[in-house]
């Protein structure tokens, strides 16, 4: 097998080169394990990495229990990793385990949805973020993409966000260009943003060609680990916590202080950069004002940003975990007014699957030398490709 990084040339300056709409359509596999560290997810779609032809099935893979404890132990080793190359016994640990849970989850979608691996031209294998300082030049993805592809007998493009944050960029979000594909289909009044709530939240602004890009602030992580800790919950389910909590304003106000939120975008964030904050306001609070002060942060986070924006969205369509959370969905609603805020649901998205679905997406684009990140989304210099091929 032989891996091949694509070179860092300047693209068109439209990142959809005009060029891509040759290429056939092929089938590709992405794969996502997100920060809140629950599971992989899959999902299959059909492009010429330019217009999304086909929308095929999804699956979710769930980590085990110890599954989740080893990657919470990598994730804190991984604090004093100083090279993205450094694997201390745990992290190879959890790379292995990593790598064995993607391979487990693909073989068992290709069964239940009669494939062969020979009708799959290419996986987009995200593998699991431990660590990422674009600061300190570093971000840590950890996942063998070449044991993955050995495996599998599929070529994988991987470990996407190393050529971006080598150039100078953010290294994050990477799905804009794949939002911008989604809200192209859907035609509604810009402008748009998507919002995504992971672990973290990002935002994609869309008006007609222009896309900007960034991380809002926390999004679901603060609240699982406020939840795992407390009462052993792996997250608050549809919201209940937080529903019948009381928010904190005033706390909110002073996390939104920090020098973070008045950042223009592009900008980003690691999972734990605000758990610090966590612990000096919320230890003496009950499990249900915790909840609802670090739901409301989530949302206080994303309308902080509207300011920064060239004009304000008109309509926020919310994917990820947190569009399935009622008590977000509405302190979004409140805290975005006039503009609407709806699910993905509602524009027949697959708002689990958004984030593997944008890494299927990706891997096509560098199969075809295509930006996977502009100045406006990461702070690249210039329109970049990226990834890692590995062809098995």
């Amino acid at each position: 097998m032989t891996d091949s990084q694509p070179k860092n040339a300047a693209m068109p300056a439209d990142p959809l080169s005009p060029s891509v709409s040759s290429a056939p359509p092929v089938l590709a596999i992405g794969l996502m394990s997100g920060t809140s560290q629950d599971g992989v997810d899959v999902a299959l779609i059909e492009t010429d990495g330019d217009v999304i032809t086909r929308f095929g099935p999804t699956a979710y893979r769930t980590y085990s229990k110890k599954d989740r404890a080893l990657l919470r132990s990598a994730t804190a080793a991984a604090a004093n990793v100083t090279e993205r190359t450094g694997r201390p016994r745990v992290i190879a640990e959890a790379e292995a385990r990593v790598t064995n849970a993607h391979a487990e989850a693909v073989e068992t979608f290709l069964a239940a949805n009669g494939l062969s691996p020979g009708e799959v031209t290419v996986i987009g294998f995200h593998g699991q973020t431990l660590l990422h300082r674009p600061e300190r030049g570093l971000t840590l993805q950890i996942g063998d993409g070449r044991a993955l592809a050995a495996w599998l007998g599929i070529a994988v493009v991987y470990d996407f966000r190393a050529a971006d944050v080598a150039a100078g960029g953010e290294g994050a979000p990477f799905a804009p260009l794949f939002h911008r594909a989604l809200v192209r289909d859907l035609d509604p009044e810009p402008p748009v943003a998507v919002l995504n709530v992971g672990g973290v939240a990002n935002v994609t602004y869309i008006d007609d060609e222009q896309v900007i890009a960034c991380d809002t602030g926390p999004g679901n992580a603060l609240i699982d680990d406020f939840l795992r800790l407390r009462t052993g919950a792996l997250l608050d389910t549809d919201g209940h916590m937080a529903a019948a909590g009381t928010v904190d304003e005033d706390a909110i106000a002073r996390a939104l202080e920090h020098p973070f939120f008045a950042k223009p975008p592009p900008k980003s964030l690691d999972r734990n950069d605000f758990r610090g904050w966590v612990g000096a306001t919320l230890d003496n609070r009950s499990v249900e004002d915790g909840a609802a002060t670090l739901t409301a942060l989530s949302a206080a986070s994303v309308a902080r940003i509207v300011p920064l924006l060239p004009r304000a969205p008109k309509t926020w369509i919310v994917a990820g975990g947190g569009a399935r959370n009622p008590t977000l969905m509405r302190m979004l609603a409140a805290r975005l007014e006039p503009a609407k805020v709806e699910s993905g649901h509602a524009a027949g998205w697959s708002v689990d699957s958004l984030e593997a679905q944008a890494f299927a997406y990706l891997a096509v684009r560098c199969l075809r030398g295509l930006p996977l990140s502009l100045p406006t989304t990461t702070g690249v210099p210039r329109p970049l490709t990226g990834g890692v091929l590995v062809r098995p």
